[in-house]
C-alpha cells in the first residue's frame, strides 16, 4: 500500500510516521537522531545514511513510500552543500524522484504543526531552543537556534551545562561537596561517575543530544536542590525571551511552548509565563511534527 512519510529529526531522537490515503496513521516510531549540521565529513555522512538505511528498513518493509516531508535539525536550505547531500540520501534510501523528498528545517515543521500560518509563534525546547513563526506569506522567522556555543538558552543542552558548571565551581572551592547536592548526586549517577574524567569526556566527546538528555537528571532533583530549581526558573526566562522576541517583532499573538524539556517540570512553563506579557495566551503543548510532515507530503500529492 502506497503511503506518505513525514520525520521529524532532532538531535536526540528521529520520529517517523506513515499515513493513508484516507490520512489514517499506518505505522509510527522513533530511531536515533541526527542533524544535517553533522554532514560534510565522511563520518557525518556515513552516520546519517545509516540512520537513514536503518529507516527505510522499517518503512518500506510496510509498502510503498510516494512521498516524503522530513524537518530535520540543522537544514538550512537546499543552496547549502550539506542540504543537497541530505536531501539527495533521502531520495536514495526511499527509492523516490527527487521531486518526491521535501525537506524544511525542524523548527519550521513544527510551527506548521502548531498553528496555521499568520496565527502563532512557536517557542520549541529540546536539545536545543528556537522560536519560529510562519507568516501569512508562509515566510518563516526565527528567534534563536543558534547551537549551544552561542546561545541555545533554555535548552536541555543548556540546562546540563548549567547544572555542570555549578557543580564544578563548587568542587574548585570546596573537593567533595558534590556528595551534598541531590542535583550533583543525580548528574553523577546519570553519566556513570564523579570523577572530572567522566565529566570531561560527556561533554568533550558526547553529542549535544547525549548532553541535552541529562538535563532529566536536573529536573528529577528540583523538588529537593534549590540550584536545580534555580536552573530550571532560568530556563523558562529565556524561553520567554525567545517569545518575547517574537511579539517585539510582529506583534501579540498566542505562544505555543512545545519540546521535550518543557515536559521536564512545571517550574519552566510556569517560568516562562510570568515572563511574557499578560495578555499573552501561552500554551504548552505535544506537537505530533512527524504526522503533522506526513499530511504535508499527502496534500502536496
Amino acid at each position: 500500500m502506497s503511503a506518505t512519510l513525514g520525520i521529524d529529526a532532532g538531535g536526540s531522537q528521529t520520529r517517523w510516521a506513515l499515513l493513508g490515503s484516507d490520512q489514517s496513521i499506518l505505522s509510527e516510531g522513533s530511531i536515533a537522531g541526527f542533524s544535517a549540521l553533522e554532514l560534510g565529513c565522511e563520518s557525518g555522512d556515513r552516520k546519517v545514511s545509516d540512520i537513514l538505511e536503518s529507516l527505510s528498513d522499517q518503512v518500506l518493509g510496510r509498502g510503498g513510500v510516494s512521498g516524503v516531508h522530513a524537518g530535520v535539525s540543522g537544514f538550512g536550505g537546499l543552496q547549502e552543500r550539506s542540504g543537497q547531500t541530505l536531501h539527495a540520501l533521502m531520495a536514495q534510501h526511499f527509492k523516490l524522484p527527487g521531486e518526491a523528498v521535501v525537506l524544511s528545517n525542524d523548527s519550521e515543521l513544527a510551527c506548521l504543526a502548531a498553528f496555521e500560518p499568520g496565527m502563532g509563534y512557536l517557542v520549541y525546547a529540546g536539545t536545543g531552543s528556537i522560536a519560529g513563526f510562519v507568516d501569512a506569506q508562509r515566510e518563516f522567522h526565527r528567534a534563536g537556534g543558534r547551537g549551544g556555543i552561542l546561545d541555545d538558552g533554555g535548552s536541555g543542552y543548556w540546562i546540563t551545562v548549567q547544572a555542570l558548571r555549578k557543580i564544578w565551581r563548587a568542587e574548585d572551592e570546596k573537593p567533595g561537596c558534590w556528595i551534598a547536592s541531590p542535583m550533583a548526586v543525580s548528574l553523577f549517577k546519570a553519566i556513570g561517575g564523579s570523577d572530572w574524567s567522566c565529566s570531561r569526556q560527556l561533554i568533550y566527546g558526547a553529542s549535544r543530544g547525549r548532553i541535552g538528555q541529562l538535563a532529566l537528571a536536573v529536573a528529577a532533583a528540583a523538588d529537593c536542590d534549590p540550584v536545580a530549581r534555580d536552573i530550571l526558573q532560568r530556563a523558562g526566562v529565556e524561553l520567554a525571551r525567545l517569545g518575547s522576541a517574537m511579539i517585539a517583532r510582529f506583534g501579540i499573538r498566542p505562544v505555543v511552548l512545545a519540546g521535550r524539556v518543557p515536559q521536564l517540570h512545571r517550574l519552566i512553563e510556569q517560568s516562562m509565563r510570568q515572563c511574557l506579557p499578560p495578555e499573552c495566551d501561552l500554551r504548552l503543548v505535544n506537537l505530533q511534527a512527524h504526522i503533522a510532515a506526513a499530511r504535508l507530503a499527502l496534500k502536496r500529492g
